[in-house]
This record gives C-alpha cells, sequence and structure tokens, in this order.
C-alpha cells in the first residue's frame, strides 16, 4: 500500500517528460549532447527560481502574476547601479530590495486588503513594466562589465553557477516547507486557515511572507538573468511568470487545499525546459512552441485526472 501511495504521488508530467526526453534524444541530433544537457539545465534555473515561490503562493490559493516583471525591473536596476561602478554585491542586494517590496505590496494587497490574488498582482505587473520602461526607455541597460557576466559563466564543481544557485535555492525551500514552522502553516494557509487562526498562529504574516518570498526571488532570479543577457532589458522576463504557473500546476500543485509537492515543481520545470530546447533543436517555430505548452498543460492534467479515478 505505501508503495501504490507513493506512485500517486507522481505526477503524470514525470512520464510525459521521460517520454519527451526519449523522443527529443531520437529525432534531434544534438539533444543528447552534453553540452545541450547542461544548456537546459542552465535555462531551466532562472525558472525554477520563480517557480519555487510561486509553488508556495498557489498552495496558499494565491496567484502571483507579476513575477516576470519584477524581475525585469530588478534586472534593470542592477544593470543601471553596475554602469554606475556600484559594486557587484551592492548591486545584487539592490535588485533584491526591489523584489522584496513588490512582494511585500503584493502581499499587503491580497492579504491586509482583501483584494483578488489575480487583480493585485495584475497591478503590480503594470507598476513594476511601466517603471522599468520609464527608466530605461524601452531600451536595454548595457555596458555592465565583466564582473557578473564572469561570475555567471563560470563553473562550479563542474557545474554551470546557475544550477549551482538554482539547487541551492531548492534545498532552501525544501528546508523551509517540509521542515520547519513556516512551511506547517503554508500547509495550514492553504487547507484550513480558520483552524491556523483559532489556534493563535500569526496567519496574515506568514501569509505576507510568502509574497514577500517571490519578490525575493524574483530579484535574485533578475542576478542570473541578467548575467546571462551581459545587460537589463525591461521586458526581457515578461512571461516567465505564466512558465512558472504552468510548472507548478503540471508539478502537481493544487489549486486548493494548501495541497502542494516542491519535487514535482521540480519536475514541472524540466519538462517545459525540456520541450522548449528540444522544440529549438528541431527547429520548431516559435508559434507553435508556445502552443505546445498549453497541449502539455492538458495532457499532464488529463494523465492526473485519469489515474485519480483508477
Amino acid at each position: 500500500m505505501l508503495e501504490l501511495a507513493a506512485a500517486r504521488r507522481i505526477p503524470g508530467i514525470a512520464y510525459l517528460l521521460l517520454v519527451l526526453v526519449v523522443f527529443f534524444a531520437v529525432f534531434g541530433s544534438r539533444f543528447a549532447s552534453l553540452p545541450n544537457i547542461l544548456n537546459i539545465g542552465t535555462q531551466s534555473s532562472i525558472l525554477l527560481l520563480l517557480a519555487l515561490p510561486m509553488t508556495l503562493i498557489i498552495m496558499t490559493e494565491g496567484l502571483d502574476l507579476s513575477m516576470g516583471a519584477v524581475m525585469g525591473l530588478s534586472g534593470v536596476v542592477l544593470a543601471m547601479l553596475l554602469v554606475q561602478g556600484v559594486a557587484l554585491p551592492v548591486a545584487f542586494f539592490g535588485a533584491m530590495g526591489i523584489g522584496i517590496v513588490f512582494g511585500a505590496a503584493n502581499g499587503i494587497l491580497i492579504v491586509l486588503l482583501g483584494l483578488p490574488p489575480f487583480v493585485a498582482t495584475l497591478g503590480m505587473l503594470g507598476v513594476a513594466q511601466g517603471i522599468a520602461l520609464v527608466l530605461t526607455g524601452g531600451q536595454s541597460v548595457v555596458g555592465i562589465g565583466p564582473s557578473l557576466t564572469a561570475l555567471y559563466s563560470s563553473r562550479w564543481i563542474g557545474l554551470p553557477f546557475s544550477v549551482i544557485v538554482a539547487a541551492a535555492a531548492y534545498a532552501l525551500f525544501h528546508y523551509l516547507l517540509y521542515y520547519t514552522r513556516a512551511g506547517t502553516y503554508v500547509f495550514a494557509l492553504g487547507g484550513n486557515r480558520e483552524a491556523l487562526v483559532l489556534a493563535g498562529a500569526p496567519a496574515n504574516r506568514y501569509h505576507v511572507f510568502v509574497y514577500v518570498l517571490g519578490g525575493l526571488m524574483a530579484g535574485a532570479g533578475a542576478f542570473l538573468l541578467t548575467g546571462r543577457m551581459s545587460g537589463g532589458h525591461p521586458t526581457a522576463a515578461i512571461g516567465m511568470e505564466f512558465d512558472a504557473i504552468v510548472a507548478v500546476i503540471i508539478g502537481g500543485t493544487k489549486l486548493e487545499r494548501g495541497d502542494g509537492w516542491l519535487p514535482g515543481t521540480v519536475l514541472g520545470v524540466l519538462t517545459v525546459g525540456v520541450l522548449k530546447n528540444g522544440l529549438n533543436v528541431m527547429a520548431v517555430p516559435s508559434s507553435l512552441q508556445i502552443a505546445s505548452i498549453g497541449v502539455l498543460v492538458i495532457a499532464a492534467l488529463l494523465i492526473d485526472s485519469i489515474r485519480g479515478r483508477g
């Protein structure tokens, strides 16, 4: 029985990921090469930094549509500080500060003022994108110097720097969600908020904290994105929040009852990364790539639905 329960915990996307890997390895001439596999890891790293906090947010029956725009604004601020000669660590904390401010604003609007998460974060998306466009005039911020680009391109124990960052972020979120009181409260916020309040727990404080984490990780993602692009662009991360939501949902996290699973989120991120990379290797037009994400979501949810009825 324990083995059956463990098997049911594995989302349908795990099986789709296996199918995609086999398919692209057979029909994509360069897909299975080591450089391309590392490239998939590198490309998926930024998305994972968004998907991890998005998992916690969705577990609280929330949503954050502003992450991509906040990441873009944080990247612009980071790049502008570097252009002005500010030290890399200081610029990094500046980008993180932008993320924290927007995350806190989301939390206050949703938790304390009672706005629906969709409305509040959609509004903050517009605010962040508008500020980024005003600061840059819609142009890329270049001339950031070699320090960030060199760090991003470096290898640690043979792995790309961004993969190491993503692995460390996952370890921290795994510990937070499964081994701390804050993680217990995250499950309760979506599963039984009233019981949490009656128990005297500071539910609102931890609920706001979840959105602050989302902003914080958007700032951290901006660090990697700016290093990859060797500059900051106000719209470079627009739409990444939707990929993060897709990864979380197909990874098995439910939109209600506080039911989430971080390993499933990793599988979802890898599946999105493999799909996009494999289609690029096979030179599939970008319009069809966008449609393929929708097909992926439907297929994964259908598999889970059929297995749930079994």
